[in-house]
């Protein structure tokens, strides 16, 4: 059964209804994993597995000694110029979602992978004041997701994401939905990866949750190059996406300016880049002037107003989201921080932690079926689905200043609490009220902050 549908702008009802999948399937058999363990950092590199004992901080806030497992989907890069997605995908432990539809049902939660262990579309929406929003805009947008190599079943996981919670269908039938390569063409598509092609559901599901009127274009870059990812850009571009959202990131080089002007310099186009998945430390194109980077929290409900809190995403001082001054980059005129003298990341943020991750439907290679998802892959798309709410960007204009005419205002949840690391100068790497590197300006409460 699909999660009934909140009423629009009403946050209490919104809460509601996503307890109420508990008393259906989702408290019961549509919980992941139960229990305490050890979360395993298994870098997909070829022959390279790191296994490290981590307690996510967000969870063990909410629910005492509660550890998750996850693994990186996919490979490290290994030489200059390839960028890694950064998508996290759970693959053990009791997430922020099941704890809440657990107390709420007073039930244990129960292992099963046939529904979902994550936060849903109602939870989003709700959680970033966009239930409105969702429901009545987004028609004739289209949100273009830019990844590396083929999910074959990219389609076909879409249609069942958007099935389950009662979206629209959303498919290359009805004109919603088209999958390319990085030249355009719709045959001749790069060879699969299992790795990326979780990232690429993660990626569809995240702007169908927000933005669900919203057409959406899959452009596949051949390989995880910067060339080839750039190139892919400009082909969504090219095919009039408004809206472009990255998920993936690497090491800054001095190279970093040119690519600028090949790939993102795109006036009236918001893109959107994940600021990265290992803590503290600056990784591109999040150090792009010309696109919104975007930081991850911990978003976990709450009695307070708002019904959620949110603080920095940090499992380690290596794992949590990315942050902090480019070395390459200059700064755009509309940012203001007095410490760093070029690009800073973020610019804003949405929810990343693992442990309080988001549903997703996979079935290859990594997925089979319900999987929960992390990382800043997740924040990336969310906040793309959220300049498509607000509508067409000015022509001329550079999207992620956008927030920053909101800044400080009720139009952004300001996050002030949590770090993602230690660092020389505070706020690179620690939140506080106002402007923070881990998280920017903050997350998005409605579409205000990110229409101009």
């Amino acid at each position: 059964m699909p999660p009934t549908s909140p009423t629009p702008g009403n946050r209490s009802a919104a809460r509601t209804n996503w307890r109420r999948l508990g008393s259906a399937a989702a408290a019961t058999a549509a919980l992941l994993v139960a229990g305490f363990g050890t979360a395993v950092d298994a870098s997909a590199a070829a022959g390279t597995t790191a296994t490290k004992t981590v307690v996510s901080k967000s969870t063990a806030a909410k629910a005492g000694s509660t550890k998750v497992t996850w693994t990186r989907s996919c490979a490290e890069p290994k030489k200059k110029g390839e960028m890694a997605c950064n998508a996290l995908r759970v693959t053990g432990g009791t997430t922020a979602f099941m704890q809440a539809n657990a107390h709420a049902n007073a039930v244990t939660p129960k292992a099963a992978a046939d529904s979902p262990t994550g936060y849903g579309p109602s939870d989003l929406q709700d959680a970033y004041g966009l239930t409105d929003a969702a429901a009545s805009n987004g028609s004739g947008e289209t949100i273009a997701i830019v990844d590396a190599y083929d999910d074959p079943n990219a389609a076909s996981d879409l249609a069942a994401y958007r099935s389950y919670y009662g979206l629209s269908a959303c498919t290359t039938a009805n004109g919603c939905f088209k999958k390319v390569s990085q030249t355009g063409s719709t045959t001749s598509l790069p060879s699969a990866d299992s790795g990326w092609a979780g990232e690429i559901s993660l990626d569809l599901d995240m702007a169908s949750a927000v933005c669900p009127n919203c057409n959406i274009t899959l452009v596949e870059a051949k390989s995880s190059s910067m060339a080839n990812l750039g190139t892919a850009v400009n082909e969504a571009v090219k095919l009039g996406a408004k809206y472009v959202s990255n998920s993936y990131g690497g090491s800054e080089s001095s190279s970093d300016t040119s690519y600028d002007s090949s790939y993102f310099n795109h006036p009236g186009v918001a893109i959107t880049v994940s600021a990265g998945d290992s803590g503290y430390g600056a990784e591109y194109p999040a150090a792009s002037k010309y696109v919104t980077s975007v930081g991850g929290t911990a978003l976990s409900s709450s009695s307070n107003s708002r019904g959620w809190t949110e603080k920095v995403w940090n499992t380690s001082s290596t794992e949590g989201t990315g942050s902090g001054c480019s070395s390459y980059d200059a700064k755009p005129t509309w940012q203001t921080d007095t410490s760093c003298s070029k690009r800073m990341i973020a610019d804003v943020s949405a929810v990343a932690d693992p442990a309080t991750g988001v549903s997703v439907y996979d079935t290859y290679g990594d997925g089979t079926g319900w999987v929960t998802y992390g990382g800043t892959s997740a924040s990336s798309p969310i906040i793309a689905a959220v300049y498509a709410l607000a509508g067409t960007p000015s022509s001329g204009s550079y999207p992620a200043q956008f927030p920053y005419g909101s800044a400080g205002t009720s139009a952004l949840n300001d996050v002030t609490s949590g770090s993602n690391g230690s660092c020389s100068t505070s706020y690179f790497c620690t939140a506080r009220s106002g402007y923070d590197g881990p998280t920017g300006w903050g997350t998005p409460e409605g579409v205000s902050a990110f229409t101009g």
